[in-house]
């Protein structure tokens, strides 16, 4: 019941609707059958005392036929070519043994409507169609020599009914069909975009732990190797590299514990705040650590700034420094930090020269730097200048009024 009410919810079908079997395929359609089948044979009993002069009675092969044309139909959903055709063909003959009209033609219809939302329309419209125009020749030129003895040509008006009643049940399947295809299209895009979430998610994570990762390991590693080098000539200033890779490891685990908590309970909201440009003396302090001298500048006057953009300008910032510890001679950088209406403008710059091969930005950071802006439909531009140092820049779009009103451009 829970299930059924879920697929109302989303918009689907319900599975007798469709002509889908239930959770196991190999389940036959037991109680819609039996239950259609006491109707058929209730009904055609009822039918059968109002046509007593005109139709033979029912007995034992009667009987046998309507039971046929009814069981055929729990192959609706495994063969529904063989159900249809075998309910028309029972029909046919029972209306060629002039016994009389009644719940039969139901057999045929639900025989029909379960072969044409399975997709076999053209097996559907043939069976259905024979079942008219078997009742066309019965009724018109075989009746002189079928049962009963007395019977007489049925009007042709008789006739305009019998085929509405074939067009009914072939245009209902068939909007039912239509239905069913437009169900499957609207789940599929749900699941498609279900699916396009989850692989943005993972890549706004993934980005995440890079960034909180590249950042820290780089100021361990620079700390280290002052450390190590240290450890003997100064050990008081290697008690302050120990001191400052203790700090940067702790900051590390707890943004990382942060981001594997959102994994592990994507409903919950984080229990820290994502860090932001409010954090960037931090920063600049953390830099300080690993022998760099970060001056910053700002324009303009921030404004409420959302989360997403604040975030990423925080790790624009915080990568491009990592770049310059990692990948640069020069011990001083630049961060100049623009707030104008609807953007946020950034510039990284430092004196160079590249120390590393990968000095020009073709590593896995400056492509999460682009991905974080262009998630937000900002752009960002990073490379060599003329003089030999590496430039930064990037913008990132706001909503409406949420950033201040200067235009100046870092």
């Amino acid at each position: 019941m829970e299930e059924q009410r879920s697929r109302w919810m989303h918009g689907e079908p319900p599975r007798w609707l469709t002509g889908q079997p239930g959770r196991s395929a190999s389940r036959l359609p037991w109680p819609s059958t039996i239950l259609l089948g006491a109707f058929v044979m209730i009904g055609s009993t009822i039918a059968a005392r109002g046509q007593t002069d005109e139709r033979a009675p029912l007995d034992i092969f009667a009987r046998l036929l309507l039971f046929l044309a009814v069981a055929v139909l729990l192959l609706r959903h495994r063969r529904p070519v063989v159900a249809v055709f075998g309910s028309s063909a029972a029909a046919m003959i029972y209306l060629a043994a002039g016994y009389p009209y009644g719940p039969v033609f139901l057999a045929v219809a639900v025989g029909c409507f379960s072969a044409v939302v399975s997709g076999h329309r053209r097996a559907a419209w043939t069976a259905v169609s024979m079942v008219w125009l078997g009742h066309v020749l019965v009724a018109h030129w075989l009746y002189r020599w079928l049962p009963p003895s007395d019977d007489h040509a049925a009007p042709w008006g008789q006739e305009l009914g019998v085929a509405a009643w074939v067009v009914a049940i072939v245009a209902a399947a068939e909007f039912v069909r239509v239905r069913r295809e437009q169900w499957a299209a609207q789940r599929a895009e749900r699941q498609a975009a279900e699916r396009r979430r989850a692989d943005e998610e993972r890549l706004r994570m993934a980005r995440e732990l890079h960034d909180v990762l590249a950042h820290s390991i780089s100021v361990i590693n620079v700390q280290s190797s002052v450390g190590l080098a240290l450890l003997d000539s100064d050990p008081e200033q290697a008690r302050t590299a120990l001191t400052t890779i203790k700090a940067a490891s702790k900051e590390a685990l707890g943004e990382v514990r942060q981001v594997l908590d959102t994994l592990r309970t994507p409903g919950d909201a984080p229990r820290a705040p994502a860090p932001g440009l409010d954090r960037l003396p931090e920063l600049v302090e953390q830099a300080a650590s690993a022998g760099l001298t970060v001056t910053v500048e700002t324009d303009g006057v921030r404004g409420a700034v959302p989360p997403g953009a604040d975030l990423a300008a925080f790790r624009i910032v915080q990568e491009a420094l990592t770049n310059v510890v990692r990948h640069s001679g020069s011990r001083t950088a630049q961060v100049r930090i623009g707030y104008g209406t609807g953007r946020i403008r950034l510039r990284i710059d430092d004196e160079g020269p590249a120390t590393g091969d990968d000095a020009g930005g073709s590593g896995n950071g400056l492509a999460g730097m682009r991905e974080r802006a262009a998630a937000l439909g900002g752009t960002i531009e990073a490379g060599p200048l003329a003089d030999g140092g590496f430039r930064v820049r990037a913008e990132l779009p706001l909503p409406a009024g949420a950033a201040a009103h200067n235009e100046e451009t870092p």
